[in-house]
């Protein structure tokens, strides 16, 4: 059970702009798939080997996700650099046995099966 869309619109809105420009989250940078416009949307983003997973706490339908599937690329500002990331694509619950051990998994209450990895583009 992801967060309810509508909350989702009011962050969008409201506070993604205060987080971004408050610099604490990372900050996933990624191209609408129909306006080809740029967006930058606070993350839940976290480390695993080769690229880093993605928690979307609104689904597998928010506007984010489907833009950066279709896209097959996207960057990541986080800690003051960014990085390219490529090959997008679902993976489960399994995944968390990648994330570091100081990281916890979303609350159990949310009920979120699905994530989104991505890897580093290596130059």
């Amino acid at each position: 059970m992801a967060m309810p869309r509508w909350w989702g619109q009011i962050n969008k809105r409201f506070f993604n702009p205060r987080a971004i420009a408050r610099g604490k989250w990372p900050v996933l940078v990624h191209e609408g798939r129909s306006s080809g416009a740029e967006y930058r949307t606070p993350m839940d983003a976290h480390p695993v080997p080769g690229g880093y997973l993605f928690v979307p706490v609104y689904g597998l339908q928010s506007d984010w996700v489907r833009n950066v599937l279709a896209a097959g690329r996207a960057r990541l500002v986080v800690d003051g650099r960014e990085v390219e990331l490529t090959a997008p694509r679902v993976v489960g619950e399994e995944v968390w046995a990648d994330v570091p051990e100081e990281i916890s998994p979303p609350p159990s209450v949310l009920r979120l099966r699905d994530f989104l990895r991505m890897d580093l583009v290596q130059r």
